[in-house]
């Protein structure tokens, strides 16, 4: 039989707060995640514009209005293929806006 752990009850808080801190999101994977996106976007691989010929829908979330907008202007051909969702509202200089009272992001969101 293999050997009990023993935790002193003192000792498992800290244990706990470390073990959801790593397991807490991290910024950098989201900025990866958005990265993929924006690549998908704007410059799908031959296997991702022959899976659009075929009909499929890729959903983008999170991505920045602006970004939204360059997609209307520059892929226009592909936004049949396109649904956007959560959409990031920026201001004038690109930067996301941010609900004055919460500091959240603020999304376009259609309550879908």
């Amino acid at each position: 039989m293999a050997p009990l752990l023993l935790i002193e009850a003192g000792a498992i808080l800290p244990l706990l707060s470390t073990a959801l801190a790593l397991a807490a999101p991290l910024p950098a994977a989201a900025a990866d995640v958005s990265e993929i996106e924006l690549r998908r976007l704007f410059e799908p691989t031959k296997a991702e514009r022959a899976e659009e010929e075929k009909g499929q829908i890729y959903i983008y979330e999170g991505v920045r209005d602006t970004d939204v907008q360059r997609a209307l202007d520059e892929e226009f051909e592909r936004v049949q293929n396109m649904m956007f969702i959560r959409t990031i509202k920026t201001d004038d200089e690109g930067k996301a806006e941010r609900d004055p009272h919460t500091g959240d992001v603020e999304v376009e969101d259609d309550g879908c």
